[in-house]
């Protein structure tokens, strides 16, 4: 998996995190990849988007991972506008990546497949009802879950409280915890 030394940059204080994470999920054959809130960029000029690496750029990570393992990745937002810059990042790879606008909620209540790996990073933390919305994501993808799932959940303590309580009493474990996220299986 040569390609994640790439993501390894000095501005990408989230990339220790994604790299365990998607070692213990190829260690798993994860070919489901589920990421609510995609990579959005910052706005350069009128018209351009670059790079945001404060953001970890997790769309770009894990399309390269789904192309890597022949997998496929679902990516929800609830902005065209941050849609439309994802889908500028991942080009190489959009064979493998599906972009759905809508809300997080919503799209995790219906999505029709098991998730072996699910990313919730919708909403920043630093909204007021960050965490119940975390909390509700992960209440509506439960069910979508198998034994050998991986859940990374970001903007740790800022929006991860309830979710993590939560999913401790369904039997979750922690199996690792940076500054910025936590990573739970059962």
């Amino acid at each position: 998996m040569n390609f994640i030394n790439y993501y390894n940059n000095p501005k990408n204080f989230r990339f220790d995190s994604f790299k365990f994470a998607l070692d213990e999920a190829y260690n798993r054959n994860h070919k489901i990849l589920v990421e609510t809130g995609v990579s959005r960029g910052k706005q350069k000029l009128l018209f351009f988007v670059k790079k945001n690496w404060n953001d970890g750029m997790s769309t770009m990570i894990f399309s390269d991972y789904v192309k890597f393992v022949n997998g496929h990745l679902y990516t929800c937002d609830i902005s065209k506008k941050n849609l439309d810059n994802a889908k500028k990042f991942v080009s190489k790879n959009k064979n493998n990546v599906s972009f759905i606008l809508d809300d997080s909620i919503n799209f995790l209540k219906n999505f029709d497949k098991k998730i072996d790996f699910l990313y919730l990073d919708s909403l920043d933390g630093f909204y007021e009802n960050a965490s119940s919305h975390q909390l509700e994501e992960i209440k509506c993808a439960i069910d979508k879950l198998h034994e050998k799932s991986l859940v990374l959940l970001d903007d740790k303590e800022q929006k991860t409280d309830l979710s993590i309580k939560f999913m401790i009493e369904k039997n979750f474990k922690i199996i690792n915890e940076t500054k910025n996220q936590v990573l739970l299986s059962f």
